[in-house]
């Protein structure tokens, strides 16, 4: 099981702490741009530093030794939200489907119950699996080129097979991930004596 947010120090003033409020401050700016003025340019421009911050927040946090108990938070928030915004406007632009959508937000809420249960059980949450970082890899990649790909220039044209392959391998390595926090939560709680107190 992971490290939990209690076992960080409580650190507010980081630069880690700072990239991420920014990135949750740039969420509805970027919902704004994709459903006002469908401003796809500047609403890619966030959703890249997005997916740049969020690699470089983690590397500050271990190369200062910044990690705090906030940052543990803010961060995937930030991650969520970025996902929810996204999905939600591409459903409402008809550039995902609905049930598309739905698959990857149900995936998100059975692993927020699975960590609901771990906790409630006193095991902290599960390890990140290397099938969930390739998810969110493809799935990063595949969001930006989807808005790329909606345009009418050649390199749209180039895009869009690319953007749809890194939409099929990220939806099924997410899935997948999300079946693994399932049998991890389902061994944890058959060991019960391994249990952390929290």
């Amino acid at each position: 099981m992971a490290s939990l947010p209690e076992e960080l120090p409580d650190r507010w003033l980081t630069i880690p702490n700072l990239l991420s409020v920014i990135r949750l401050a740039l969420v509805p700016v970027f919902l704004w741009l994709l459903l006002g003025p469908k401003a796809d340019g500047w609403a890619l421009a966030i959703l890249v530093y997005s997916g740049v911050s969020d690699w470089a927040d983690g590397k500050i946090a271990r190369w200062l030794n910044q990690a705090s108990r906030l940052g543990a938070l803010l961060d995937p928030a930030a991650d969520r939200l970025y996902t929810l915004a996204t999905v939600v406007a591409f459903v409402l632009r008809d550039i995902i489907p609905l049930w598309f959508a739905l698959v990857l937000v149900g995936r998100d809420l059975m692993v927020a119950v699975c960590i609901w249960v771990l906790k409630r059980n006193g095991f902290g949450p599960p390890e990140v699996t290397y099938i969930g970082k390739a998810a969110t890899f493809n799935l990063m990649y595949a969001m930006p080129l989807l808005l790329i790909a909606q345009g009418g220039s050649d390199f749209a044209t180039i895009a869009r097979p690319a953007a749809y392959a890194f939409v099929v391998w990220g939806s099924a390595l997410f899935v997948w991930s999300g079946l693994l926090y399932l049998v991890q939560t389902r061994m944890a709680l058959r060991s019960p004596l391994q249990a952390k107190p929290i």
